[in-house]
């Protein structure tokens, strides 16, 4: 068994909206990113990676690369799902943390779950998707962005 970490965070811009797991939660924000900015997907791709000691988002999908233009991140998890399978691990669990202060996940949660769950191949009892605020603390709690937290569990097969 192997345990990996991910961390993703995106500055807050008046355009476009914002993508958690796939799922678009809010219409009045946008993020700044190369792809379509989903923290939630970036920081299970860098907790997978992590656990298969294969590096990190920046280096597989690098933003300075215009192949990486407004990417579908719930498409480059699958393509990070498949590249660890190739190599003898499979997906067991993940848990991730949404940080923010101003969007609601609750109302979502679910439908994030059940994506997640279907890119990595798991059951949705595998899949925790929590949210947590700054109370008012740091660039979250200033509404200046977001952020996700994420631990995978990978198995050896």
């Amino acid at each position: 068994m192997r345990i990996g970490w991910g961390l993703d965070a995106h500055r807050f811009s008046p355009v476009g909206g914002v993508v958690l797991g796939g799922i678009r939660v809010e219409d009045a924000f946008g993020v700044e990113a190369t792809s379509d900015g989903d923290v939630v997907a970036h920081a299970v791709i860098d907790a997978i990676l992590g656990a298969a000691a294969l590096g990190d988002l920046g280096e597989r999908y690098p933003s300075d690369d215009p192949r990486w233009r407004d990417a579908d991140s719930m498409s480059l998890l699958g393509d990070t799902v498949t590249d660890v399978g190739g190599r003898g691990f499979r997906v067991s669990a993940v848990d991730v943390t949404v940080v923010a202060e101003q969007i609601r996940v609750a109302p979502h949660r679910e439908r994030i779950r059940q994506g997640l769950a279907e890119v990595l191949g798991i059951d949705v009892s595998r899949v925790s998707v929590k949210a947590t605020t700054t109370d008012g603390m740091g660039f979250t709690g200033r509404a200046e962005g977001l952020a996700a937290m994420a631990v995978a569990v990978l198995e050896e097969v």
